[in-house]
């Protein structure tokens, strides 16, 4: 079941993706970041199992305006116990940019993500966009990984989230074409 939310003057559906839903996926990723990588990793993670949530958003004709996916991320270390996802790739249709439709995107699938127990999620992007959902640079520079640096953030969900730290963590296999 789709549920819509008035985001603007556009009623968006969030919901899970269906398999009839990849193809226009890939073009919309294609069209947010004009190249096909961030398509290719959303296909491997797939593949190999590693997709943790992934959401769209739809306009009420059913046309997809958004897409965020979330992997499994693996530490070791004090934070070996720790359930870790990672956020990318997350994107906006062009047009629908700035209305909204992300921030919405994202603050659901959090909630969702959240609800599933999840202690800890990661993301490397716009310290000025992401930390309006939570994200911290400072308690991310506890996180070592293959990504770690100035717009790399953390957003803990439970006390373990945010005091079994420091952690090492290693990315799904499909983000090794991107380090």
């Amino acid at each position: 079941m789709v549920e819509f939310h008035q985001i603007g003057e556009d009623q968006v559906g969030l919901r899970a993706p269906e398999k009839k839903d990849e193809p226009a996926i890939l073009s919309l990723l294609a069209r947010a970041f004009g190249q096909n990588n961030e398509g290719r990793l959303v296909e491997r993670l797939r593949a190999c199992g590693a997709l943790v949530l992934e959401r769209i958003a739809t306009d009420r004709d059913g046309n997809l305006l958004g897409h965020l996916a979330f992997s499994r991320v693996t530490g070791s270390g004090k934070g070996h116990s720790l359930k870790i996802s990672c956020l990318a790739p997350v994107c906006v249709d062009p047009a629908m940019q700035n209305k909204g439709v992300g921030t919405k995107l994202i603050q659901e699938a959090l909630d969702d993500l959240q609800g599933m127990g999840e202690d800890l999620v990661l993301v490397l992007g716009a310290p000025d966009y992401y930390s309006r959902f939570g994200f911290d640079g400072e308690l991310a520079k506890k996180v070592q990984g293959p990504y770690a640096g100035p717009i790399f953030m953390a957003l803990p969900f439970t006390h373990a989230g945010h005091k079994d730290l420091p952690v090492e963590v290693s990315y799904a296999t499909p983000f090794q074409e991107f380090e």
